[in-house]
């Protein structure tokens, strides 16, 4: 009897051990849900810096119209002020100011390279112009290097060396006509004040060589915080008649 019990048992045994070979297994879940979750968390902490920064942008750009009007009324007041080319130059850049900084809310990774091709190809044209009429010149020379057309379909650091490269044997152009140049009075300020945005240009394109497609946002806000700082310096500079104008006659 105690026989039969033990290969009862045994018989269940093993069936029991067969049933649970023939569930299929659960296959093995890895911590997807955790790792999106995870991610998600960090885009958007990630959007939420960006935003913040983008807002102080704007605030620091909005700032330009009052530093430009107290500015205005400051020299208005002397016998001596800046040229009026300079002062259109200037005014011109406080709007555009405004303009980049409501337009980084609106960068993305898809359109920041032709936003910022746009950008520094107006620069450099602004720029030539002052050059051209600040040296009775009516053209800029040629580059000597052909580089490959900025619309040239290639990958990025193709596009970006081209680029670079082209707008590099324009600056350098202008730089070398400004070093030939001289001015005095109010006009020496224009000179200066010239001469500082070549420079900018200059250690932009040296910045912009070794960036990435990565460095889309890094690039974007440090264009337009930069170019806000450019627009306070030349604000700034309106007033650099002031030393000469009360210097005491000797």
């Amino acid at each position: 009897m105690s026989r039969t019990f033990l290969a009862s048992a045994a018989v269940v045994a093993g069936l029991t051990l067969a049933g649970c070979d023939s569930r299929p297994a659960e296959p093995e879940r890895p911590n997807a849900e955790s790792a999106d979750k995870k991610a998600a968390e960090e885009a958007a902490a990630k959007q939420r810096e960006r935003s913040e920064e983008a807002n102080e942008i704007e605030r620091r750009a909005a700032n330009l119209e009052s530093q430009w009007t107290e500015m205005q009324t400051r020299v208005s007041t002397r016998d001596r002020t800046a040229t009026a080319a300079l002062r259109q130059e200037v005014e011109e850049d406080v709007k555009s100011a405004r303009t980049a900084a409501a337009d980084l809310k609106t960068t993305t990774p898809e359109n920041w390279w032709e936003r910022y091709e746009r950008a520094l190809e107006r620069s450099v044209a602004d720029v030539q112009a002052d050059v051209q009429r600040l040296t009775k010149q009516k053209t800029v020379p040629e580059r000597t290097d052909k580089a490959e057309p900025v619309s040239t379909s290639s990958g990025f650091t193709e596009r970006r060396d081209a680029f670079v490269n082209r707008l590099r044997a324009r600056v350098d152009a202008m730089e070398e006509q400004l070093d030939k140049t001289n001015a005095r009075g109010s006009l020496e300020t224009e000179l200066k004040d010239t001469k500082a945005r070549i420079d900018k240009l200059q250690e932009d394109l040296d910045e912009l060589r070794g960036v990435s497609a990565d460095d889309w946002w890094d690039v974007s806000s440090e264009r337009v915080g930069e170019y806000i700082d450019r627009v306070e310096g030349s604000i700034k500079r309106l007033d650099d008649n002031r030393a000469q104008t009360d210097k005491p006659r000797g």
